[in-house]
Parts: structure tokens; sequence; C-alpha cells
């Protein structure tokens, strides 16, 4: 564990924002990160199903990586049963509407002192928008919006659509998330003693892992909902930066309403996601010849959000990008070679804004798999099994970057030349 003086315990400062860049310490900030989503649950101490000597191994790994920056689930929603067909992120946060497992928190407490050691912050997204944490199905579910039953059911695409869409037209769903909020929001952290609205570790309170409207029809609602969200949270906290959490336009129906949703006093930057195997950009049986198509779609993706961020004077985060090892395989032996060609643009394009001091202004890859082991049995999660940053539904390992991959070798040499 690093040991850290007093004096330096005080000297992080918040991460703000001036037009279109963060600023430190009266500095523009710009940062490598990693996707950690699980760092709050094996924060938890030990007898509660922690994992802290894990934590602060992997946390000292991306230190001494220069990666400055993770992006965190600040807990889920259920009791852990099973929820579209899968067995969600547990232990949750918020176990029934009221009623939260602030054992969770002692998790966000100690994660929160352990970043500030390092001078590190994170984001930390509030619920989602997909079922491996509970997020909006479970919010219906408890408001009778959708059946046990149907809960614990695998249903169709369509299906899950029409479903998450009603969240935004459900008062009582929404008046649970704004609660659970506040919950989290006006805690006092049980280690540092300081306030979470005065916790230099927290850069960002996300509202949602890549809220969609999921159907046109609920767009008005779907924007009202990201509007009243954003000014819910800086009534409560206006000392830290806040942001919708969208994967860019293609997750909220047209260019429009990603410009609108970020059009908004509340919001201080945008993000976007790139997800080119869950897009359709590349065939897996022709993936090495697809590869430069996969590039290309990439930078006019990342183009065409930027000129919204320009546009709008806000810094842009590709906070969410990856791409599975070699051959598709789950094992930390295989090699990594396309994701490493895949970072390397991506990192040249945050280079790129440093120097012209641009808006996109950091990365998070998706997601640490740091010193977790794959049970090896089976390819997805069950209980017991290390937690690998790839989510419960999708196969363990696929896009884990564990502390042995060659990803690594170009992640350092861009943090060090962003630093």
């Amino acid at each position: 564990m690093l040991s850290i003086g007093c004096n330096a315990l005080t000297a992080q400062q918040l991460v703000t924002r001036k037009n279109n860049q963060f600023i430190v310490n009266n500095q523009p900030y710009y940062f490598v990160g990693m996707n950690m989503w699980y760092a709050s649950l094996i924060a938890m101490p030990d007898d509660k199903g922690g994992n802290r000597e894990r934590l602060v191994k992997e946390l000292d790994f991306l230190k001494q990586s220069g990666v400055t920056n993770i992006r965190v689930l600040v807990g889920a929603q259920g009791q852990g049963k099973s929820v579209y067909g899968i067995n969600p992120v547990h232990p949750a946060a918020e176990l029934q509407p009221g009623k939260y497992n602030d054992d969770v928190l002692l998790g966000m407490d100690y994660l929160l002192q352990q970043l500030q050691q390092r001078n590190m912050n994170a984001v930390f997204f509030l619920t989602n928008n997909w079922e491996w944490s509970g997020g909006f199905l479970q919010y219906l579910n408890w408001h009778g919006m959708i059946s046990d039953s149907t809960l614990a059911t695998k249903f169709s695409w369509d299906e899950y659509r029409d479903i998450v869409s009603t969240f935004y037209s459900c008062r009582a769903c929404i008046n649970d998330y704004h609660n659970f909020v506040a919950h989290v929001l006006s805690r006092t952290n049980s280690i540092t003693g300081k306030k979470y609205i005065d916790e230099p570790g927290i850069m960002a309170w996300e509202i949602a892992n890549e809220p969609r409207p999921m159907r046109p029809e609920a767009i008005t609602l779907y924007t009202q909902f990201i509007k009243g969200s954003a000014a819910f949270i800086k009534s409560i906290d206006p000392n830290h930066l806040v942001t919708a959490g969208t994967e860019g336009f293609i997750g909220t129906e047209n260019k429009n309403v990603f410009e609108d949703i970020h059009d908004n006093e509340f919001i201080d930057y945008l993000t976007i996601h790139i997800w080119p195997k869950n897009w359709s950009w590349y065939k897996d049986s022709s993936f090495a010849k697809d590869f430069p198509q996969v590039i290309q779609k990439t930078k006019t993706y990342i183009s065409e959000n930027l000129a919204i961020a320009d546009k709008l004077d806000r810094p842009l985060v590709i906070e969410e990008f990856g791409l599975p090892r070699d051959g598709f395989s789950f094992s930390p032996a295989s090699s990594t070679s396309f994701r490493d060609r895949y970072v390397k643009v991506i990192g040249g394009m945050v280079l790129q804004n440093k120097k012209t001091s641009g808006a996109v202004a950091g990365m998070n890859i998706w997601a640490m798999g740091g010193f977790g082991k794959p049970a090896g049995q089976s390819p997805f999660w069950k209980e017991g099994d290390d937690l690998l940053g790839d989510p419960p539904m999708e196969e363990q390992g696929l896009n884990a970057v564990f502390a042995t991959d060659s990803t690594w070798k170009w992640l350092r040499q861009f943090a060090a030349k962003i630093k």
C-alpha cells in the first residue's frame, strides 16, 4: 500500500471545467484511464465480500502505469436474483426502494481514500440502462411495470427496448432513483471524514451507464430525465462535474438529441462509447480484413461527436472502447495485437487534442481485468468467480485487459506523453 503524508493528502484538487477543457491546479487535465466498474465492490471490507488486497495491488499498478482516472459503478439495484436471464452484479447498494446496503458504500469510502492517496480520481455511474446491475429494469419491476417472471426471462431485443423505454414515464421509478442518488451524494466518508461533495477523488457523477431513449417515442421524456437528473445532482453537489454517460449519438437516436441533452448548464462534458463488435462494424469471420474499416469508422464517429462538443464548447471523453482478444479468445495467455493497434489510434487522438488544446480530453479503455483470474470452466461469470471487467452476461476475459497484456506497453507510452 502506498504511504503518503498528510500534506500530499490535502494537495489533491477537484477537477473542474473551463470551456472545452478539464482543469486541475489551474492547468489543463488530459488523461489515460480505465473502466474498473467493480472497484467499489472489491473495496468492501473483506468480511463483507471485498478483496482490498487486490484493489490496492491494482490501483498501484494503474498509478505506476500512468493511469490517473477510473470509471466505477456506484452500486447495483436488486437482490441479485435473475434479471433478463442472468445473475446481475451483487451485492447491490440498493436492495429495494428506500432500503440501502451501506456495506457497498463502505467500499466507496475505502476506494476514495485510496484514490486520494495516489492522486487519482474516478467517474462514478449511478445506475444502468442495462440489466447487468439491475438498473432501469429493476426500478420498473419494483413498481409493477414488469413482473418477476418477465424480469427473469431473456426476452427479445424489441421487447427489451419497449420495456426499458417506459422507465422515463414511470414517475415513481425516477423518484426512487433520485432518492438513491441523494442517499449516496449526501454521505460522509467514514474513513476520511469528508462529505462526498468535498471528496477530491470524485471527478464526476454520471447519471447512468449508457442511458438510451430505447424508442423514438420516449425521446421527450428521456430528455427531461437527463436534464432533470443533472439539475438534481448539482442541487446536492455543486462541486463535482456531471455527465450523462451516453454512447454518443448512436445511443440517443440522432445527433439532435445528443446535442440537446448536453446543451445544459448542469452537464459539464460529453461522453462517447465505441463498440465495433456490438455495432457490427466487422464480421468475426473476416476480422483481420475488416480491421481498416473499423479504424476508419472509429475516427469518423469520434469526429462527428467531437463536432458537437466543439459547438457546445465542452470536453469530450472516449470513456468506453474495446476490442476482443485475438482469435476471440478468453484466455489471459492469448495475444491482443488488434486491440493494441486500436488503443494506439485512440490514444493518438487524445494526444493530438492535448497538443492543440482540443476537446477530446481523455480515454477509458474497457475494461480492467488486472490481476483477476478466469475460472476456466465456463466463459460466463458465476458466484465466487473473480470480477474481470467483462459484465456477467459477457464471456469473461473477452475484453478484459489483464496485467500481463501487451496493451499496457502502449497505454504507458501515451500516459507518459499526455502527462
